[in-house]
């Protein structure tokens, strides 16, 4: 099966359309969306087309798809407009003889781990900028921001397929490659 991971979507209905149109054309059975959705938060700026109702509306036509995790910027108000489960701090997966850790990365990062195995990947977001790094025997991912990249990056997602990870812009050009 193949996974796609996005990060801060912000409620902006032009770039989760964008994601929509990239999940259709990767042919992604599952949706990994390590948080931020609806809301763009005090310190980023409104994101193109922010309509927080209807991103929840378009993220709802794929809920069977999707494995969510709460960012700082996703609230208790937030659920009451989605029809999946966005709440929970972290989500694991096992992917080939490693253990994948999705989190969305305002607590657990590069700089402060949380208890993982030699070998482990944490995959998280809220920086808005993609990141592939070695941390001691752990790997970190980072897709970036789909709507607000920030540092120049650009606006992208992560593909998981038989244990390599194309890390993609929106148009689906891949940006980097990681094999396990």
């Amino acid at each position: 099966m193949k996974f796609l991971i996005a990060s801060d979507l912000h409620g902006s209905v032009k770039y989760v359309k964008e994601l929509l149109n990239a999940i259709n054309k990767e042919q992604a059975g599952r949706v990994i969306l390590l948080g931020d959705l609806l809301y763009h938060g005090p310190r980023n700026g409104l994101s193109e087309e922010y309509d927080p109702q209807v991103v929840a509306e378009l993220l709802n036509g794929i809920k069977n798809k999707l494995i969510c995790v709460r960012g700082n910027c996703d609230a208790e108000v937030d659920q009451l407009l989605l029809d999946f489960p966005i709440m929970a701090k972290y989500a694991v997966m096992p992917v080939s003889s490693r253990l994948m850790h999705f989190t969305h990365g305002h607590v657990y990062n590069e700089n402060n781990l949380p208890p993982l195995c030699s070998g482990d990947i944490l995959v998280y977001g809220h920086t808005h900028v993609p990141l592939l790094k070695q941390v001691g025997q752990v790997v970190c991912m980072n897709p970036g921001s789909v709507s607000l990249p920030k540092n120049g990056s650009y606006h992208g997602y992560i593909t998981l397929e038989n244990g390599v990870f194309n890390f993609k812009d929106l148009s689906g050009e891949i940006k980097n490659t990681f094999s396990v």
